[in-house]
Formats: structure tokens, sequence, C-alpha cells
């Protein structure tokens, strides 16, 4: 009998712990961001989440004007040691190479191609304009979008040997979902291309093509053997960085932010335009401090520099990831502290 008792009490006992462990489970998996530390970080993005979202709060902002613009390059995947625009533009003057004997001697393709960066940057601004156009220019839209999907389905960087869409940061993924499950419309406004980001977009950050705002060249409208095409000319239609943010945004949303996250100089005036009108707004800077999992650069870096930006965050009261410390992961759960 004592046997049989004691055999009851242990299979009661083990449904006790199963109940208790699934609801754990349950709990863990419907914690919003659950890459981020518990901090200040982490409560001042879900505080203003339900300040703008509660009914009956004081701050309650509709859900259509529920707009929430991103950065890219350091904000949603990495951008050292080099953009990866910038990367490949060099990978397309290689592929081209052997159609152009002349670069090996002609600026800035030899630079590049004897992978010359000093070179590279004397050609000035000049010089990047005649790269871009070879290398953006002088196709149709829909042959520039496979071109970019093939280059970047299988590039990978140069330090970790993981593709560049493996290096996007799990904690932003996390607050892009947490934001459109709160009724966020969430856009890139990125200083990268425009037509480069486009067809990736969407696949690895969930935001449409028409949700991505980016450096715009010229376009134009042309019947070729009676198919209509839009062909991709090298003007430059828009500079979407610095002060060219908030124009970008103008253009294509119509409607002033609420919340804005970005991660260096070039932002600054995007988080201005944001957060300055009064009542709930959300300004974010990621600072980039782990050089262990990723990097650790600022004031000084040559890319995705963070001064002035930084100084102004802390002056304003904007809110500052300290990548370090906030995020529990960097690009997977592998590298979980």
């Amino acid at each position: 009998m004592a046997v049989i008792t004691l055999r009851k009490y242990g299979t009661w006992m083990l449904g006790i712990l199963a109940s208790i462990f699934m609801c754990m489970a349950v709990a863990a998996a419907s914690e919003p961001l659950p890459s981020w530390n518990d901090g200040a970080t982490k409560q001042a993005i879900m505080d203003f989440v339900v300040r703008v979202t509660r009914d009956g709060s004081a701050d309650y902002v509709p859900e259509a004007q529920r707009v929430a613009v991103f950065d890219n390059d350091g904000t949603l995947w990495t951008e050292q040691p080099m953009y990866v625009q910038a990367l490949f533009v060099a990978d397309r003057v290689k592929t081209l190479a052997s159609q152009h004997p002349e670069w090996t001697t002609k600026e800035p393709f030899a630079s590049l191609l004897k992978g010359d960066a000093t070179g590279i940057a004397a050609s000035g601004e000049s010089g990047i304009a005649e790269l871009m156009a070879i290398t953006h220019a002088g196709m149709s839209t829909d042959e520039f979008a496979v071109i970019v999907s093939d280059w970047i389905a299988t590039a990978r960087h140069p330090k970790t040997g993981r593709l560049y869409t493996e290096m996007v940061y799990q904690p932003m993924l996390e607050l892009l979902a947490y934001l459109r499950e709160n009724g966020f419309k969430t856009f890139i406004v990125s200083g990268g291309g425009i037509e480069f980001m486009r067809p990736w977009a969407e696949r690895v950050y969930g935001i449409p093509p028409e949700q991505v705002i980016g450096s715009t060249g010229g376009l134009k409208f042309e019947m070729r053997d009676g198919v209509p095409l839009i062909m991709k000319t090298p003007d430059l239609v828009l500079n979407d960085d610095k002060e060219g943010k908030p124009v970008g945004i103008q253009r294509h949303i119509g409607r002033r932010p609420i919340a804005a996250f970005g991660n260096s100089d070039g932002d600054l005036q995007m988080l201005e335009w944001t957060c300055t009108p009064p009542g709930a707004r959300l300004c974010l800077l990621v600072h980039h401090t782990d050089a262990e999992r990723e990097w650790a650069y600022d004031r000084t870096s040559r890319v995705g520099r963070l001064d002035k930006a930084l100084d102004e965050a802390t002056a304003r009261g904007w809110t500052i990831v300290d990548m370090k410390q906030d995020w529990k992961t960097v690009f997977s759960r592998e590298d979980a502290r």
C-alpha cells in the first residue's frame, strides 16, 4: 500500500512539475524582446509602446500615425569593417574588369582592383560617383534587382564567414516585430541605395519595398522592343543621409515618425526631426560597445562614426543602447552571454 501511495505521489508531483515548466515556457515565448537584458533600455522601449497604444492613455496615438523609422547600416545589421554596399560595388567592379582592360590604369578603378583604399579616397566624390554609375546605372531596375539578389544570396562577411543576411541584429529583429505587433508601420531610412536594399529587405527584416527609403538615383521610362522598362541613370536624386533623411521621410511617408532608431552621426537629423515635437516620442541610438561579439567603436571610427549624436542623445535624454550590456545576443542565440 505504501509503495502504491508513493507511486501515486510521484506521478502527481511529475504532473505538477510538468505544468510549472509548461507555464514557464509559455511565459518565455510570449515575453517581448527576449534577446534584450532587463534594464532601463528595454523598459524605456516597452513603456513607450504602452503609452502610445493603450486606450485611454494621455499619450495614445492612433494606429495610422504609429510610424517608426530605422537606419540600416549599424542599426539593423553590421557595418564593419566596411559598408556592405561598398563591398557590393567592389565585387561588381572586379566582375566587370575583364570587359574593361583600361581600368587597370584608370582611377578609381585601378586603386579598387588593387585594394588601395587610400587611392580610392583620393579620387574624391567624383571618383565614387563614377564607381556608383558603372555598377548601379545603365540597366533596368529589374536587372539590377536580380544582380543584387544573386550577390546577397552568397556574399559572406570577411571576418565571420557568415552570409551578410545573417549579420543582422537579433534584438533589432525582435524590436521590429514587437512594434508591428503593436500597430506600428516600420520603415528603413538609410544612406544606402534604395534599389540595393529593396530586393532583400522584406525577406530579412519583414519590411516591404514600399517601406524602404534610401539614397536614390535617377530613373527613366523606356520602351525597348515593345517592353516597358524603368531604367537606372547615374544622376543622384536624393542623398538619404544626415539632412537628407528627414527629406526622404517627408517625400516617401508624408508623416513625421514617433519613433526613430539609428547608430551614427548620419542619423542625428532623423532623430531630431522625430523627437523635437511635443508628445510621446522614442529616439534610440545603438552604441557599439562590444568588441568581443561585434565591434566597439564610436567617436573616431571611419565607418559609422558616433560623436555629435552621442552628445545630443545624452543631452536630450534619448535612449542609448549599450550593446555589451543591453543585448543578450547580437547575431544569434549561440553568442548569448
